[in-house]
């Protein structure tokens, strides 16, 4: 009878045991799937709070220029589906052609993602696009953010080279129709936030001065390439923190 008793009581232990250790098991499941369930709210949330954002490559260019910022965005959170690369022919004119054609491809943005407003980083030439289309083209109210790298905003002597014979280089010339009206009246309109980047060594930009513009924000990417600009990493970092702000 004893030995049966002592048997019985090991049996209550390790029924007793297995019980708690399974208790406990199932409350850390829990805890860790509300914690999942937490973090991909507040995913979620982020989200819904930043914009998608459109990427517009410069003068003889496409939307291949942009794999490092694309990726760097991608490792900040960023979905494909949030990012977009508007390609285009860069040899026609800004106003009568580009800012029509990319204000078309935003409302497409729109549409497909539901966002209000879209953020626009552009190298180059497609500052120019891109400027105009908020400016003149509605855009007030469907950009949120907008970056220039290495903007000809007020015109590159560079851009006289090929006038002659290309509209584009034309509307880069300084003072040409496209640099007189951009630069009229308030250079930065509306409720868009703006940022350029500028290089003091850019071979294509002359002068350096051109890129920034008045009520941006604008930052010196010291000693770079024209091209450069588009894969450099303090560049970058300086990018995604003007468009998580």
């Amino acid at each position: 009878m004893a030995v049966t008793r002592a048997r019985l009581i090991m049996l209550v232990v390790v029924l007793t045991s297995l019980l708690v250790a399974q208790a406990q098991a199932q409350a850390q499941a829990q805890a860790q799937a509300q914690a999942q369930a937490q973090a991909r709210a507040k995913a979620e949330v982020r989200a819904q709070a930043r914009n998608p954002v459109i990427l517009v490559h410069g003068y003889n260019a496409d939307p291949g220029v942009w794999g490092s910022l694309r990726e760097d965005l991608k490792a900040d959170g960023y979905t494909d589906s949030e990012l977009f690369s508007w390609g285009y022919d860069t040899h026609r004119s800004v106003n009568e052609t580009l800012s029509g054609s990319f204000a078309s491809y935003v409302e497409d943005v729109r549409g497909q993602t539901g966002a209000e407003r879209v953020d626009v980083v552009a190298h180059s030439f497609g500052s120019l696009v891109t400027r105009w289309y908020v400016k003149f083209g509605g855009g007030t109210g469907t950009v949120g953010r907008w970056v220039s790298l290495g903007g000809p905003n007020h015109g590159t002597s560079v851009a006289w080279a090929c006038a002659a014979w290309d509209q584009a280089c034309r509307d880069m010339t300084p003072g040409s129709y496209v640099q007189s009206h951009l630069a009229s009246d308030d250079e930065t309109p509306g409720e868009v936030r703006y940022a350029t980047w500028w290089s003091s060594c850019d071979e294509m930009i002359n002068p350096d001065s051109s890129v920034p513009l008045t009520g941006a924000a604008n930052n010196a990417a010291g000693c770079l390439d024209h091209n450069a600009l588009l894969g450099d990493e303090a560049v970058s970092q300086g990018v995604r923190a003007f468009l998580r702000s």
